[in-house]
């Protein structure tokens, strides 16, 4: 389980430095993941101190630090 996160988080991490910010929304549809994958991997990423999380207007974008 803990590679099946470490690797979303990569293709979270790839994805965020090809497109730049994103909301969350439009995260899972580019990475295809579930909300269960998609939210574990960016939670590690958030540990690692990776990406920045900033709510507006009730939607959460990620962007990379």
């Amino acid at each position: 389980m803990v590679e099946k996160i470490g690797t979303n988080a990569g293709k979270i991490w790839t994805l965020l430095d090809e497109a730049g910010t994103q909301n969350v929304k439009d995260l899972k549809k580019s990475s295809k993941l579930t909300d269960k994958d998609l939210y574990a991997a960016l939670g590690w990423l958030a540990r690692e101190g990776k990406v920045n999380l900033i709510e507006e207007e009730k939607e959460v974008f990620v962007s990379l630090v």
